[in-house]
């Protein structure tokens, strides 16, 4: 499977530490590229286009003072490292635009050469859209013969777009058949995945916004290049993030977005992959605190039925009989309709949905019980269970394997051993506490002076013992309730306690992370 994707490098001074959070299309397509390998077994062979000369770039070279292509490249490391931050599976190569010059030169030669684009005088190169005529817009519906817009360059008509920039004054350029200058944006593009791909690509992604003029006119110039019928099979395109409320898109240029690293400091990758789950790739999306709390509050029921599950398995869970027939018929079913799912172009909210489902019948049959009948476990179907929504989250790029120290830095085993020794010594303390002796069976006999008065001396020693270890059993309600504002949740169980991490971490270490 061959399939490329773009990323023009942004210049906005703003920019330069990282992307924004609103480019969600990265992540869509990331969990795109993880179905079809995964669930489907198709090889991935994946082109990143690195658009790293355009106006912007030398517009803030120049202000800066330094190398268009030294600053480009720190964009592009920034980019990759807002990338690796939110999981996204890096691309089989990069590619540059400046390290494809001669074979850009080349493929507007041919252009030129195959009757559909011109030189102008001052050293343009243009692609001549109506002598392409009816083939031109077979992406979006754009005619070629639709009125031109007003012209007041060196090209023929309005639609006709640049394969070359002449240069201007202090410039960085590149000598050509046409003199000094520049590729076009669109040509850029097109002459890397052909270099890679030839005549024939599997899949194109990006934005809906780059559907026209960028995407159609990459088709055209391809099919002039190679000759061809149909050079791209399939063009995905994500939908825009609206802000709440509005009906606009989150971009640089409205000065609504919010980069990466902000956006890292509130919430988790695997939250914003939850929240990009819950919609069909294709859809416009409303971004809001509200939305991420949905997808985060997801997270944190699937981490619990994992944990009660386990707990289950160990025997720390005690409950009544379960129907597993009815388990392992569920889980049958959900396997099925999270493949169909997939199949449906990669209808990611309803492959949630089910698995949600899945839970909530798991959910059913946890019902913990104080006293053990004796009844067997049916330990196999909830670790079939719990394997099956682990390696489905895996494989989209989360992770639900030791959750509950979803904490960063690089200590977090060791931290969980930590937090599993303390759980397991305020247990001990716990049943130290209450345990106290039953009882006498003694039968009272009437008249019997002696039974009586060593019944009511057991009951004072017990409201003695209640009174000496009522600290112990608050220190260990204190210690559970200091812990939960850091996120990390203590449920006492009858045999054992267990734990587990919120997601997004408790009240104090939020409020912590709004102070700094």
């Amino acid at each position: 499977m061959q399939t490329v994707a773009w990323d023009p490098i942004a210049s906005d001074e703003k920019q330069a530490a990282s992307i924004r959070a609103v480019d969600s299309s990265y992540v869509r397509f990331d969990i795109i590229r993880r179905i079809m390998t995964k669930f489907f077994g198709i090889e991935v062979i994946m082109v990143m286009g690195i658009t790293d000369i355009d106006d912007k770039i030398i517009k803030r070279a120049n202000e800066m003072n330094m190398s268009p292509v030294a600053l480009a490249r720190i964009y592009e490391e920034d980019f990759k490292q807002d990338m690796a931050a939110l999981k996204v599976l890096p691309p089989t190569v990069y590619m540059r635009v400046t390290e494809n010059i001669p074979q850009i030169i080349s493929f507007i030669e041919t252009v030129i050469a195959n009757g559909q684009a011109y030189a102008t005088s001052q050293g343009n190169v243009y692609f001549d859209v109506k002598s392409w005529g009816k083939r031109y817009g077979v992406l979006t519906t754009i005619s070629a013969d639709a009125q031109d817009e007003a012209v007041n360059t060196d090209k023929r008509h309005g639609k006709d777009f640049a394969l070359w920039k002449a240069a201007k004054p202090q410039e960085l350029s590149w000598t050509s058949p046409w003199g000094k200058g520049r590729p076009g944006w669109h040509i850029e593009c097109s002459t890397i995945s052909s270099a890679v791909f030839g005549k024939q690509l599997d899949i194109h992604t990006g934005g809906i916004d780059l559907a026209f003029p960028h995407h159609e006119n990459e088709i055209a110039q391809c099919e002039v290049y190679h000759q061809c019928e149909q050079w791209g099979n399939y063009f995905l395109h994500s939908g825009h993030l609206h802000v709440k409320g509005s009906q606009e898109k989150m971009s640089k240029s409205l000065k609504n977005y919010i980069t990466v690293k902000d956006f890292l400091k509130k919430f988790s990758s695997d939250q914003f992959r939850m929240y990009c789950l819950r919609s069909r790739y294709s859809s416009a999306v409303e971004f809001s605190d509200e939305s991420m709390d949905d997808a985060k509050n997801l997270l944190q029921a699937i981490s619990s039925f994992i944990k009660d599950a386990n707990a289950y398995i160990k025997g720390q869970l005690i409950c009544d009989p379960v129907r597993e027939d009815i388990l392992w018929e569920r889980l049958a079913s959900t396997k099925v309709t999270v493949k169909a799912s997939f199949a449906d172009d990669f209808d990611t909210s309803r492959a949630v949905a089910a698995i949600m489902d899945l839970i909530h019948h798991g959910n059913r049959q946890l019902k913990a019980v104080t006293k053990d009948a004796g009844s067997p476990r049916s330990s196999v179907v909830y670790g079939s269970i719990i394997s099956y929504i682990e390696g489905f989250f895996n494989a989209l790029g989360m992770s639900f394997e030791e959750r509950q120290v979803a904490l960063r830095g690089d200590n977090s085993a060791v931290l969980s051993n930590v937090i599993d020794e303390l759980v397991q010594f305020r247990t001990k303390v716990r049943h130290y506490a209450l345990a106290l002796p039953e009882a006498a069976e003694t039968a009272l006999v009437e008249g019997d002076a002696g039974a009586k008065g060593s019944k009511q001396e057991e009951k004072e020693k017990r409201q003695q013992l209640m009174r000496e270890r009522r600290p112990l059993l608050e220190a260990c309600d204190s210690l559970r309730e200091n812990l939960a504002a850091f996120g990390i949740h203590i449920k006492d169980r009858a045999a054992v306690s267990t734990w587990e991490m919120a997601e997004g971490g408790g009240q104090a270490e939020q409020q912590a992370q709004e102070k700094s």
